[in-house]
This record gives C-alpha cells, structure tokens and sequence, in this order.
C-alpha cells in the first residue's frame, strides 16, 4: 500500500503535462509516495508523450471521458494509497508542497481533507479563483473562497497564512484519505465537471470531519484549463450541480425555502447575461433547471441516503447569509470583511 498517490486526471492536456509534470515528479519523492496519470480516454497525444519521457510515471487508461469527477472515481479505484492527492494538471508545485499536510493529517484522525494555499500561476502574489486560501458556502450555495469573493481574488500578504478549518478543499490540489472519500461516496458522477468537490466536502463535514488549508503548502494554478470563465457548458454545469448538491445537503427544514431562494438569484444572473447580450449563457441556465427538476426524483434515494448518515445539519464553514448581498449590496470585498459571519 502507497503512503501518497499524487493523482493527476488529464485530457488532452499534453500541453499542461510537458510543462508541469516534471515539477511534480521532482517535487513529490518520498517513501511510498507515486506520481500517477489517469487519462480521460485523450486523442491528442498525452499517452505516447507519458511513455517516453516519464516510463516511471503510472499511467490508467479510461475507456472514454467521463469528466473530472466519474474520471477521478473510476482512477482512484484502482489506487491502494492511505492518501490521495488529486492535482490538476495545470498546476506547479513547489518544493516540500506534500509534506506538511500529510504530517498534519497523520496527528489527526478526523482531518478527512485539505489543500494547499493556490495562487495563481500567470500573477504569483495574487490568489487563483479555484479555491485561494479554502473555500466556504453562503447560506444560498454560492461558493467563495478566503482570498476570492465572486471574480475578485485578493494579493497575497500573508494575511491567509494561518491553517485554518474551512468548508471546502479545492479540486485543483485536494488531499484526502482514501477511507474517508471511499465511506462518503467519492465523488457524484452525475455532476461530470464543477462542484463536485463541494459537495463531497459537505457530505465529509456533516458526518463530522474536518477540512483545512495548509498555506504552508503552496502551489500555482493557471485555471481555465478545461473550459474558461466564459463558456454557457461551464454555465450550465454550475448551475444545475449547484442546485443538485443543495437538493442533495441540506436538512428538510432548509431546502424548500433555500431552493426557491436560489432559483430567484439564478433569474438575476440571467438577467445580467441579457445586459451582456451572453444569450448562450441564458440559454444555460434555463437548461441547467430544466435537467435539476428532471434529475430531481432520481436524487431522492441519494438525499435520503445521505442525511441518513448527515450528524451536523450546519457544519463549520458556512456564511449566514447572502454573500451576493455583501458583495453586491454592501461592496465587501475582501474575505476578512465578513468572516466574522461565517459559523
């Protein structure tokens, strides 16, 4: 049995693997420690290029794409680590980036999950969006991050250096223990890209374990490496998945109330679209709550599964509140403005 399997799900993404995945090797050398590709069943040409410049690279070869979170269930499945670490492969590690959260998990039993600090690659003293310094929930599931609020991600000044409990680890560099991701569920396959980790890190929180950033670690994201910012698929994949993983969490009492909630923030974001003649975008968005009220009666053996296992209905790490109305409304920008609201 593996220590630590750094796990790298690629597709078509020979581009991020010449450029990174030399760092990686270097950077995560230990005792029983292995660096694996899985490949989402790729046509360009990742396979030939693992072959020849990293034979000492373990490479699973999937049988067709089945995106970021059917990809990453179907590789780790095959991997008999006490941990796994999940990486993007658009990201650059930097020297001893595995080992002070391994230590920091090995003293703690409960901790299911973490990540490093993640700074953006292409501006280094700033934070990248996929998850900065740990990411948190508002009461409404808008995710947001300590040191990114919406597209408005902080310069690092050591501010964030601190570990601290957080509600979501990010899937760009997500270390976790095998047992704990396995006895949860791993990840939802029906949410293909986008939230996935989210909503695993919730299912983690409320049978009561906890997640950290480790800012000791550090690594560089580019982001945007599957589909940029401005994609209606993107779009699509993270409205449904948002309104799928609240439907899926979130104790009886809530969900009516918070459901309807969100679908009215949703036709507010439809409308700033319409400003921005992103007609695609719209188009998006409706067909993300056509397929959540379609997808919705087959959730019901998976919620009902899960709140059956669910021992804090409010686990650490969410806001109280509306985050769009802080941001929007009353212009906090930055993380530490509204901290002290977050349980």
């Amino acid at each position: 049995m593996l220590k630590v399997a750094v796990v790298i799900l690629n597709y078509n993404g020979k581009h991020f693997l010449e450029k990174f995945l030399g760092g990686v090797v270097l950077y995560s050398k230990g005792k029983d420690y292995q660096v694996i590709v899985a490949d989402n069943a790729s046509t360009d040409d990742s396979i030939k290029f693992l072959s020849s410049h990293y034979p000492e690279v373990r490479t699973i070869i999937l049988d067709k794409n089945y995106g970021f979170a059917g990809g990453y269930n179907k590789a780790l499945e095959q991997i008999d680590s006490e941990y796994f670490v999940l990486l993007n492969s658009d990201v650059e590690v930097t020297e001893n980036w595995i080992n002070p959260i391994i230590q920091l998990m090995d003293n703690h039993a409960n901790i299911a999950a973490c990540q490093p600090k993640i700074l953006a690659y292409n501006n280094k003293s700033q934070f990248e969006h996929a998850g900065a310094a740990g990411g948190y929930l508002d009461k409404y599931g808008y995710p947001f991050c300590r040191g990114r609020l919406f597209n408005k991600c902080e310069y690092d000044k050591g501010q964030y250096n601190a570990p601290k409990e957080i509600f979501w680890a990010s899937g760009a560099a997500l270390f976790i223990r095998k047992e704990d991701f396995f006895n949860a569920g791993g990840f939802d396959d029906t949410f293909f890209a986008h939230m996935e980790e989210i909503d695993l890190c919730w299912r983690l929180k409320g049978r009561g374990k906890s997640i950290l950033c480790v800012p000791e670690s550090k690594v560089y994201h580019v982001g945007g490496g599957t589909l940029n910012s401005e994609s209606p698929r993107k779009t699509y994949l993270n409205f449904r998945n948002n309104l799928l993983m609240l439907y899926k969490n979130l104790p009886e009492e809530d969900l009516d109330k918070i459901i309807s909630t969100r679908l009215m923030l949703d036709f507010i974001a439809a409308l700033q679209f319409l400003i921005k003649f992103k007609f695609q975008n719209i188009k998006s968005i409706w067909k993300a709550h056509r397929e959540f009220f379609s997808t919705k009666k087959d959730y019901n053996e998976k919620r009902k599964e899960n709140l059956n296992y669910t021992t804090i209905k409010h686990p650490i790490g969410m806001l109280q509140t509306s985050i769009v109305y802080l941001f929007f409304v009353k212009s906090r920008r930055k993380y530490s403005q509204i901290e002290h609201l977050i349980n």
